[in-house]
This record gives C-alpha cells, sequence and structure tokens, in this order.
C-alpha cells in the first residue's frame, strides 16, 4: 500500500516530488494500537519517527506522583517521535493512543540517511521543531500568567484551529474530550474545567453535551485570551 499521498500533506515532506514520496512510502511499517494503550513512555530509547495514519494520540507527561498534563492531541497526518532520533536522547514523554490507532513508523536509520540524501527535508523538519519550541513555550507562559478561564479558552481555540470540524455559521466542533482530558490540557483541575465550560456555555460561546464541544462563538471567545 502507498501512503504518498498522506506524506504529501506532512509539513515535513511536502515539498517532496512524487518518486521521493513513493520511495518514503515504502520505508514505513504499519502499527496499530488499541485505545488506552501506551505508544511509548518518556525515557524509552527512541527507535521511530511515528505518524498517525488513522486514530488519535496524546503526548503527555507524567509525574511520579501519577500526575499528568497533556501537551497536545495528534490526529491523521500529524508525526512525532522526532527528537529521540535527532539527538539520541531517551524519549522526553509519553505517548498513549486515545482510540484505536494507525501509525506509521519510520525507522531511525532510515530516517536519518533519508535526511542526509534530501537537505530540503531537513530545513522543513527544523520549522517543524521550530512550532514545536514555541508550543512548550506557549504553554509555561499560559500556565505563569493566564488565569484557569483564560487557559481553558486559548486550549479550546488551539483544538479548533488544529482538529475543529466547521459545521456551519461559523460553529466549530472540537474532537470529543472528557472533563480530565481537556483539564491536563489546560494545566488546571477537573473542577475548574468543568466550572469554566459550564460558565462559556451559559455566555452562549460554546455547548457542551456528552463530551462534545461546539464553538458557537470563536471570536467571543478569543477576546479572554487577546
Amino acid at each position: 500500500m502507498s501512503y504518498a499521498q498522506l506524506l504529501g500533506q506532512i509539513p515535513m515532506f511536502e515539498h517532496l516530488g512524487p518518486e521521493d514520496l513513493e520511495h518514503l512510502s515504502g520505508l514505513l511499517q504499519q502499527r496499530r494500537y488499541a485505545k488506552g494503550e501506551v505508544i511509548f513512555h518518556q525515557g524509552d530509547v527512541g527507535t521511530a519517527l511515528l505518524i498517525v495514519r488513522r486514530g488519535e494520540v496524546a503526548i503527555r507527561l507524567s509525574s511520579a506522583e501519577g500526575k499528568e498534563v497533556i501537551l497536545s492531541l495528534l490526529g491523521r497526518g500529524d508525526a512525532f517521535g522526532e527528537l529521540a532520533l535527532l539527538d539520541g536522547e531517551p524519549r522526553s514523554t509519553d505517548a498513549v493512543a486515545r482510540e484505536e490507532s494507525s501509525l506509521l513508523c519510520l525507522h531511525q536509520e532510515d530516517f536519518r540517511r533519508f535526511l542526509s540524501e534530501r537537505p530540503q527535508v531537513a530545513m522543513d523538519l527544523l520549522a517543524v521543531l521550530s512550532r514545536m519550541v514555541r508550543r512548550v513555550t506557549q504553554i509555561v507562559h499560559d500556565s505563569a500568567f493566564l488565569d484557569a478561564r483564560a487557559r481553558l479558552a486559548r486550549v479550546l481555540l488551539d483544538l479548533a484551529r488544529t482538529q475543529g470540524q466547521q459545521s456551519g455559521a461559523g460553529r466549530v466542533i472540537i474532537p470529543r474530550l472528557t472533563q480530565a482530558e481537556l483539564a491536563n490540557l489546560c494545566g488546571v483541575t477537573r473542577e475548574s474545567a468543568n466550572k469554566w465550560l459550564r460558565f462559556y456555555a451559559r455566555e452562549g460561546l460554546l455547548t457542551y453535551e456528552g463530551g462534545q464541544i461546539t464553538l458557537v462563538d470563536p471570536e467571543r471567545l478569543r477576546q479572554d485570551v487577546d
């Protein structure tokens, strides 16, 4: 099976020509993960770059006390695990399948050889890593300077931008999340996340039913962050 079309939609590989995409596709191996299955743990040796073909993956940090912070949610076409392949250091996060997922794996030797032969991909990878650093910087900034209400608004808007589905009249449907997962993404307690969800629902900015959040008025919500 060729994954060239999917690869061509990934920022890191979008400048590759058809032949290179087909070559890269031939290097990939498919793996399947059940809902809740750990893909890798923080501290594991990095052996492959991974691409989400189907499903959803949570990238998270965990403490020894069992606390978790979700750094990002990844869907079809998102790649992860680049850092460990580049610097040879252990994985810096956990990765967990939020639902039954199919991933494509590009092993370390193949990945490095592919990069060395295609300088443009290496430049595109730098842009990807730059966005990753900006994302982490944003998380640190929000934790230090934004209250729980603004953190929730920021996370909802980020999810709408990266994974939301337009549903007409300016509404955006966000992937289904539990309150615990949403709280982890925001870096707040579950009670606080629930409190401000109900507040925004009363204000008419969103609807929240059975874990499904729909942003009714994203522009008004953005005022809590800007």
